[in-house]
């Protein structure tokens, strides 16, 4: 039997990132988002919400672009200061011992601690209540080469990363299986017949 609640956000888990902004140094900022996700392959487009009152909210709509950087087991502590602290008095990035990196296609750090960084450019702001959605084209990825094996593959379960449900930080871990692993079809040994 289920217990029902009032309605709410509760699809979990998701992507607990820090999302970089800002186009000089004097105004970086890093902020945590877990309400964040893909929503198209072609183009690749993703989003992130954040609340107008947020010090990056304006960082971000003025500037059109942001980073979302994925995090790590080594980066807990940093999505959760980031989370809480304001970058209106506090330097994010050094207080949490963060790296601005050099972004490609946006003016946006990235941070170099985060195995993954994906800039964006945000190509519509909506309005939904007590968040505004930045959709955003994904103009290029930058990977740490430690994850990419010899065929160029990236080993996503080596980076150690983080996801949020409910209030907590969960480690992500262990992969059950790849897609199609269901379906996919095992490989028959064919002999000759001579």
């Amino acid at each position: 039997m289920k217990k029902s609640f009032k309605p709410g956000t509760m699809i979990y888990p998701l992507p607990a990132v820090l999302v970089s902004c800002g186009a000089t140094p004097e105004e970086y900022n890093v902020l945590t988002v877990s309400w964040t996700g893909t929503v198209c392959s072609n183009p690749p487009m993703c989003y992130i919400s954040v609340r107008p009152e947020r010090h990056s909210y304006d960082i971000i709509r003025r500037n059109g672009c942001f980073v979302i950087n994925l995090t790590t087991k080594a980066l807990a502590y940093a999505a959760d200061y980031c989370g809480v602290k304001s970058g209106r008095d506090t330097d994010k990035f050094r207080m949490a011992r963060l790296t601005p990196g050099r972004a490609e296609c946006v003016a946006a750090p990235t941070i170099e601690e985060s195995p993954v960084s994906i800039e964006c450019r945000v190509v519509d702001i909506r309005p939904l209540g007590s968040h505004d959605m930045f959709l955003a084209e994904v103009v290029n990825v930058q990977v740490d080469e430690r994850y990419i094996d010899e065929t160029d593959r990236i080993d996503m379960a080596a980076m150690d990363l983080l996801a949020y449900a409910h209030g907590q930080y969960f480690d992500v871990a262990n992969p059950r299986g790849f897609f199609g692993w269901t379906v996919r079809r095992k490989k028959t040994i064919r002999r000759d017949k001579r």
